[in-house]
């Protein structure tokens, strides 16, 4: 009983880092854009593929400077 329930918390302690590791991914790419990591960070912790896509599509703030 002690090892399931060792198990169910380590798999979740696991998940949420692998969850917020991954919300790096549309950050980094809107920050190389020009635009706001904290902003990004957030909306793709709970919108990941969306805050994906956002990120590649909007345009790059740096370039037309």
């Amino acid at each position: 009983m002690l090892l399931a329930s060792s198990g169910w918390w380590l798999g979740s302690i696991l998940f949420f880092i692998i969850w917020v590791a991954i919300a790096f991914w549309p950050a980094r790419v809107a920050s190389r854009k020009g635009h706001s990591f904290i902003l990004y960070f957030i909306f793709s912790l709970f919108f990941f593929p969306l805050a994906l896509l956002v990120a590649y599509m909007v345009r790059d703030r740096r370039a037309g400077a």
